[in-house]
């Protein structure tokens, strides 16, 4: 298959110095892959324009390796009202003429991390055939699981001074801020969250609770007094395993725990990974505040309100909070698929070293729910609760539980075929491509649907309700094939639910 490479992506992959390991990642695994590897006219003639000519003439010569399309396809239609809603300038043209090729179904695919060009890509109805370099890694991980050669391991807590310093993940941390090495060595004895694989670090996250007597002088407005958590160091190099995302929950996690105000990070925006960094902190919530001033140079600081508040319109903006005003619906799912799809839910029946998190949909917070129910008129923002069908060799009444709350991000119904249905879900499902075909074809008068949801508190363990409780509460009424489906509950039996499992307050907005 064709993938088109946006000139963003062919300059850092071709730049004499390592600009951003993360498209290294990708190159590799467009060869396994076996992609071919295509550039367009207008990449070659905004090369050709650079004021280097030295650079432009080197650049020049490694094109060679890709396959150049020979022509433009002519734009169609719908492809210039989109961009006459959207388009200010030249560069922004140059980017639809590209996208235009996609619409064509000339190219099968585009790679960019141009946020208008994804905007652009919605509106045109072609956003799953345009990919950010992490969403691509996420969908060739999850199409051939026999090209990946290693286990990503679980997320784990390290004392700095257990972790290997001169590991070249560091580097660009060493590049941007003097003193670094000094830095870490002075945190030996304090914790950091981090992901290696065969010795490597893959990720590492560093968080610091800030009390409201902190100084931020240096900061630009000037912060207001309030308890903060500080994201103070913060990398994910790309492999398809979406940690990106587990890495967030982790913060909000922390949030919670700590009861913070706010929470924020200092962060340069020169290199690719630190951009995409941004792109990621900006779709759960975070907004740009101002700037930070240091001996390494000027600072862009974003932050994150973390006051309880909810958006019905994007949950991502005001995640993990939940809003009791919302439809509720309970949602069965099998004990086959619950852990591996919800793995913070583990019971303690079940061993956590079964459940290593190497898989895309395991490391999300955005998840795929796939539901075959006569109700379906759950919507962004309602409520879930999950609930744990009964093992097949121990009673329904003590081994059916709830687990995990999640916020339904919307529904999927407009479903045009098998090959359709598979994109959807692969990559935030916990089936296999084959399953997904038998569950596609299960009953062909009535397909099923797919509701994306975001992972978002789970039950803790010994305060989750069985199914004969759930009775005794009046929540469910036992009757046949109650719960097979999405199953609507009031707000009342939600009160009960959270009162009896000793919730987290501050989780509720009203």
């Amino acid at each position: 298959m064709k993938v088109l490479l946006d000139t963003n992506i062919v300059i850092h992959r071709e730049a004499s110095r390592i600009l951003n390991v993360d498209i290294g990642v990708l190159f590799r695994w467009l060869d396994k892959g076996k992609y071919i590897k295509c550039v367009h006219p207008i990449t070659i003639q905004e090369i050709e324009k650079n004021s280097n000519q030295e650079t432009a003439k080197t650049l020049g010569v490694k094109l060679e390796s890709y396959e150049v399309l020979k022509t433009t396809s002519p734009l169609l239609q719908q492809v210039i009202a989109v961009s006459d809603s959207i388009d200010v300038n030249q560069n922004d043209k140059n980017d639809t003429i590209l996208l235009n090729e996609v619409y064509c179904e000339r190219i099968e695919f585009l790679i960019t991390e141009d946020k208008k060009i994804h905007r652009k890509a919605e509106l045109l109805g072609i956003s799953d055939r345009v990919f950010k370099i992490d969403s691509f890694l996420e969908k060739v991980v999850s199409e051939n699981p026999d090209l990946v050669d290693y286990k990503v391991l679980s997320v784990t807590k390290k004392l700095f001074g257990e972790i290997n310093l001169s590991d070249s993940f560091f580097d660009s941390f060493k590049e941007d801020y003097k003193g670094f090495d000094k830095w870490f060595l002075k945190k030996s004895d304090e914790i950091a969250y981090v992901t290696t694989n065969k010795g490597n670090i893959l990720s590492f996250l560093f968080l610091k609770v800030e009390g409201k007597e902190e100084n931020y002088s240096d900061i630009t407005p000037i912060f207001t007094p309030k308890k903060r958590l500080k994201i103070g160091t913060f990398k994910v190099i790309s492999n398809g395993v979406r940690l990106g995302e587990r890495f967030i929950k982790i913060i909000f996690d922390n949030a919670i725990q700590y009861n913070v105000d706010e929470i924020y990070v200092t962060i340069f925006d020169k290199r690719e990974e630190q951009k995409r960094l941004i792109g990621l902190l900006e779709d759960w919530g975070f907004f740009l505040h101002g700037t930070k001033i240091t001996e390494n140079g000027v600072e862009l600081v974003y932050v994150r309100d973390f006051s309880p508040k909810f958006d019905s319109t994007n949950p991502k903006l005001t995640f993990p909070f939940i809003s009791k005003n919302s439809n509720i619906y309970m949602i069965p799912i099998y004990p086959d698929y619950h852990t591996e799809l919800l793995p913070d839910s583990i019971l303690t029946t079940e061993s956590p070293y079964d459940f290593v998190e190497n898989q895309p949909h395991r490391n999300a917070i955005s998840k795929v729910y796939i539901s075959r129910s006569f109700e379906r008129d759950i919507s962004k923002g309602d409520i879930i609760v999950f609930y744990r069908t009964a093992a097949k060799d121990r009673s329904a009444y003590y081994s059916s539980v709830i687990t995990t709350i999640a916020i339904a991000e919307g529904k999927i119904i407009d479903i045009f075929d098998e090959n359709d249905f598979i994109l959807k879900c692969r990559k935030r499902s916990v089936f296999s491509d084959e399953e997904l075909r038998k569950c596609w074809n299960r009953n062909p008068k009535y397909r099923p649907f797919i509701i994306n949801f975001l992972y978002t508190h789970s039950f803790s363990t010994g305060k989750r309700i069985n199914r004969q409780r759930l009775l005794e509460l009046g929540v469910i009424s036992g009757t046949k094939d109650e719960l097979r489906g999405l199953k609507r509950i009031s707000k009342e039996q939600f009160e009960l639910i959270l009162k009896e499992t000793e919730t987290n307050e501050s989780l509720i907005v009203d």
